[in-house]
């Protein structure tokens, strides 16, 4: 059961964006085919552990993903880390897809495919092991990650629930 995530202000972080996905859409109407371009983009700071995913759709290329990086903007939130990997194993789904996140240790680096790993630099998680199953549709496999991410619970947030101190645990 994912926690309630509050909003946060993209102008108080470093964001760098990453173009996930560029699709080539057609709309057929009566005079023939409107040709529109939808852009999947991820943006992040690393440093901050902050990351968040958008889509745009446009006539042109950089508008798509200009709308795409305003969306990511608005999406924001902030991962629970352990210095540099993930503090549990996760299993994030979304639709079919599913995405297994598995804590590293130091000097691993991030193991992971395309969509999944630029989720994961974006959001300054240093070593992982990743494991996309199921479909490979990025807006899915985007999706399933956050929803892996949104699960992550400090050892902190574990001890609240179980009415201990962090010690304890």
């Amino acid at each position: 059961m994912p926690t309630v995530i509050k909003k946060l202000d993209a102008g108080a972080y470093q964001l760098k964006d990453q173009v996930v996905a560029i699709n080539r859409v057609t709309k057929v109407v009566k005079g023939g085919k409107n040709l529109s371009f939808a852009a999947l983009v991820v943006v992040g700071d690393p440093s901050a552990a902050v990351v968040g995913y958008g889509s745009g759709k446009a006539k042109e290329v950089p508008q798509a993903i200009r709308k795409g990086i305003e969306s990511a903007k608005k999406n924001l939130f902030k991962v629970n880390l352990t210095q540099t990997t993930i503090p549990h194993l996760v299993l994030g789904r979304f639709g079919s897809g599913k995405v297994l996140l598995k804590p590293a240790p130091e000097g691993t680096g991030v193991i992971a495919g395309g969509a999944v790993r630029a989720v994961m630099t974006s959001a300054g998680i240093q070593n992982v092991l990743t494991k996309s199953i199921g479909t490979t549709n990025p807006h899915n496999v985007i999706k399933a990650t956050f929803d892996a991410l949104k699960r992550l619970k400090s050892k902190s947030d574990v001890a609240a629930i179980r009415g201990k101190s962090a010690e304890e645990l």
